[in-house]
Order: structure tokens, then C-alpha cells, then sequence
């Protein structure tokens, strides 16, 4: 019996994809660039599943030229790059790599909060710069964690991480959600408010949403207008959820003071964007997950999601179980 054909859209170290070995008949793309090459998508007409990265759009033009399709499997948390309810219409499952990545994002999220509230960047090229002349006492000044106030946006698994690390610097907790989370102000003692009112009370503001349409472009000029004017602005969710011309004009005219950004909107940001030349933004190139073991085991919760949808059983970890009759 011939191995069923799975489309890999990019190189993976090959122990991290061990478990397919000898059980399906990988096609894999090349490293770059993102999205699925060329050569790759001839192959669609006898894929029975396929393992993605978030930078792959799997989308209802692409669904229609795979008749053979049985699994989509994401090695991301967030599943924006994939049409769902085109999936799930075809019977397809989804699925994506929650849990073992938040840890990662957390500890990620709160490097580049420290960095920018203590202009880490700025302060280390004016010292390799020779504008390091002596010890001065008002040099670099930066923002005191001790007592100020984080807003999150977003109290997922994530966005419960950073509130439990932030705790340890000492700042209170806001957060704004679609619904309350009791356990989570029992807890950590977090007060929930709605987004405008945390906005207008942070001293920092993280973004740990998922992109969907209610919040593609919530942090817009309205939103970054309402902010203090001292305030600093930290992404490590999706770059769309931000304004970006908004977000340059907010850190050019003082609107907030600063920003921090694991994510950004394009996707990779060109070396030509006007945010890069901004001395009080920090962007780091979408690495939140980026550790030995977090990236290790996304790549094999996927390939368990992949195997599991090849053999007609439930995902470990799916994003529409209606297709197996689950409400």
C-alpha cells in the first residue's frame, strides 16, 4: 500500500519529524521564501494532508486543488494563516500546537517589556557609539516596574503567563478579555476592565489576543491616542492587531513613549519601514517561541496532529472537532 503524500511547507530539523518517518511520503519546500513554493503546490491534487508554518496561507483557492485532502496541521498556536470554515466544510480537521510554546512567549514578552521600559537598545549602540563619555544622573532614564501598572490584552494561557511573571516585578494588573476570568483575579489579583479603561490606566500594555476580526487593528490611533503619554506599547501577538502607521506617528509625536514588537504588520517588516528607525521601538523578528524545546515539541505536536488526521482519529489539539461531531 503506497504511504499517503504530506506536503511539508518548509525544512524541519529532521529529529523534530522523526515520528513520520517511513509513514508518509513528505514533499517539503524550500527555507525561503514564506508561503508554499511553486514546486510544492503542483503537488496538491494527491496531498492527503499538509504540515504548515503561520507565515503559509491556506486558503479556499488552495483547499480546492487538494480533492485528496484529509489534515491541515499548523505548527503555530494561532491559526489566522488558515481558512477554518473552509476546512471545516470539507470535512477537514485542523490542527494547531497550543500550551508548549506559552512559556516561551511569556518569558519572550516579558525581555522586550524590561528592554524597552529600560531603553536597553538605545543605551547599548550610544555605548558601542562613543557617546558613553562618563556616569551621568539623568543619562538613559527609563521607566520603574515596581508599582506601575500592566495592562493585558488577552488572558489566554499566554496572557495569564505574563501576569504571573510580572507579579514578581511588582506591578498591579489589569486585563481586558471578551469575558472575565475569576480565576485568574483570585489568583493574581488582576482587575478586569473593559479595553478603554485599561488603555487609559496602563503604564504598559501587552497584547496577547488572537488576529480575528474583532481585533485586526484594535490598537488603532483612537486606542493609542487613549494611552498615556508615557505608557509602552508591547505586541507578541499578531502584528495586524496593531495600527502600524498609526503606531509611527504615535512614537514619532510622543502619543506613548515607547514600544516593543515580536510581531509586526507586514510580516516580515522591510528594512525600509519607518519603525525601524525610531529610537523607542525594539522589534525582535516574531521569536517569542523561539527555544530548543518549544519549537521541538511544536513541530511534534503537529506531526501527532498530522498522523491522527491521516488515520481518520481525533487531533491531540484541533481547531474545529465539529468535524468529528463535536459541538
Amino acid at each position: 500500500m503506497s504511504l499517503p503524500t504530506i506536503l511539508l511547507s518548509h525544512p524541519l530539523p529532521p529529529e523534530w519529524i522523526a515520528s513520520l518517518a517511513g509513514r508518509v511520503r513528505l514533499l517539503t519546500g524550500p527555507a525561503e521564501p514564506p508561503g508554499f513554493s511553486g514546486e510544492l503546490l503542483a503537488h496538491l491534487d494527491v496531498a492527503e494532508g499538509i504540515l504548515c508554518l503561520l507565515t503559509d496561507r491556506v486558503d479556499e483557492a488552495l483547499l480546492a486543488r487538494a480533492p485528496r485532502l484529509r489534515v491541515v496541521s499548523n505548527m503555530a498556536v494561532g491559526v489566522d494563516n488558515i481558512d477554518i470554515p473552509a476546512c471545516t466544510r470539507r470535512g477537514i480537521p485542523v490542527g494547531h500546537t497550543p500550551g508548549v510554546l506559552t512559556d516561551a512567549t511569556a518569558d519572550l514578552t516579558m525581555a522586550i517589556l524590561l528592554s524597552a521600559a529600560r531603553r536597553l537598545p538605545e543605551s547599548a549602540r550610544d555605548a558601542r557609539q562613543g557617546r558613553w563619555g562618563t556616569w551621568s544622573p539623568t543619562g538613559w532614564l527609563g521607566a520603574d516596574l515596581r508599582g506601575a501598572t500592566l495592562g493585558i490584552v488577552g488572558m489566554g494561557k499566554i496572557g495569564r503567563a505574563v501576569a504571573e511573571r510580572a507579579r514578581g516585578f511588582g506591578l498591579r494588573l489589569l486585563y481586558s478579555n471578551p469575558a472575565p476570568r475569576p480565576e485568574v483575579e483570585a489568583a493574581l489579583g488582576a482587575e478586569y476592565v473593559p479595553l478603554e479603561a485599561l488603555l487609559r490606566r496602563s503604564d504598559f500594555v501587552s497584547l496577547h489576543c488572537p488576529l480575528n476580526p474583532r481585533t485586526r487593528g484594535l490598537i488603532d490611533e483612537a486606542a493609542l491616542r487613549a494611552m498615556k503619554p508615557g505608557a509602552i506599547l508591547v505586541n507578541a501577538a499578531r502584528g495586524p492587531v496593531v495600527d502600524s502607521a498609526a503606531l509611527v506617528r504615535a512614537l514619532t509625536e510622543g502619543w506613548i513613549a515607547a514600544a516593543a514588537l515580536d510581531v509586526t504588520d507586514p510580516e516580515p517588516l522591510p528594512p525600509e519601514h519607518p519603525l525601524y528607525a525610531l529610537p523607542n521601538c525594539l522589534i525582535v523578528p516574531h521569536i517569542g517561541s523561539a527555544t530548543h524545546g518549544a519549537r521541538r515539541r511544536m513541530a511534534e505536536i503537529a506531526c501527532e496532529n498530522l498522523l491522527a488526521g491521516l488515520a481518520g482519529k481525533r487531533l491531540p489539539h484541533c481547531v474545529n472537532p465539529q468535524v468529528f461531531g463535536d459541538v
